[in-house]
């Protein structure tokens, strides 16, 4: 799928249908959001400036705010913007998809950027131009939190709600291409240093 394909479907999608504990209950669906800012927080410096990509509608923005983090929110949809402005209008909420970052930030850089639940519905090309343009908006020496799945058997989604899987030697390829260091962190997702490329 393209990755505009993948943005049209999550934009018109039913907020209900985009996250599984929404079925359980709203409260489940912002707590798990909370848990999640919880452990970004232990490998994102205190203070920093980040940016959620594919922040949605708030979920771990709102959280990340409110544990003293500046937070740039990031996504392509206007719908999902609205919803997280309405519940919290002091975060900065961009519109935009991976290529118009550049656009908002101009020449500042985040000391930190996260990505959940984005990457993994891209092919491989589109998620590597997602993670370059990532990569660039985070200074030398930064944090990236990235859920970039890796598997023995790797596969491309073929679905906007599908996974894509890298092998580790993609990664691995990858990482010296963009200029990304991994970081051993306990984390779900994986988790890198802004270095220079190659």
């Amino acid at each position: 799928m393209t990755a505009e394909a993948v943005i049209e479907a999550w934009d018109q999608a039913d907020p209900d249908a985009i996250h599984p504990l929404r079925r359980v209950s709203e409260e489940a669906y912002w707590e798990s959001g909370k848990a999640q800012a919880a452990m970004l927080a232990t490998v994102i410096p205190d203070g920093a400036k980040v940016m959620d990509f594919g922040c949605g509608d708030g979920r771990v923005a709102i959280p990340m705010a409110g544990l003293g983090y500046e937070v740039t929110a990031v996504d392509s949809s206007q719908r999902m913007l609205d919803r997280l402005t309405e519940r919290a209008p002091d975060i900065t909420a961009v519109h935009a998809a991976a290529d118009g970052i550049a656009a908002h930030l101009g020449r500042r850089r985040m000391d930190a950027v996260y990505s959940l639940a984005v990457l993994i519905h891209h092919s491989y090309a589109d998620c590597l131009h997602i993670i370059g343009r990532l990569r660039a908006a985070t200074k030398l020496g930064g944090i990236l939190v990235l859920d970039w799945p890796a598997s023995d058997q790797p596969a491309e989604a073929d679905s906007w709600i599908g996974v894509t899987t890298w092998s580790r030697e993609q990664q691995a390829d990858a990482c010296a291409r963009i200029g990304l260091e991994p970081v051993d962190s306990g984390l779900p997702w994986g988790v890198y240093r802004a270095v220079k490329a190659g």
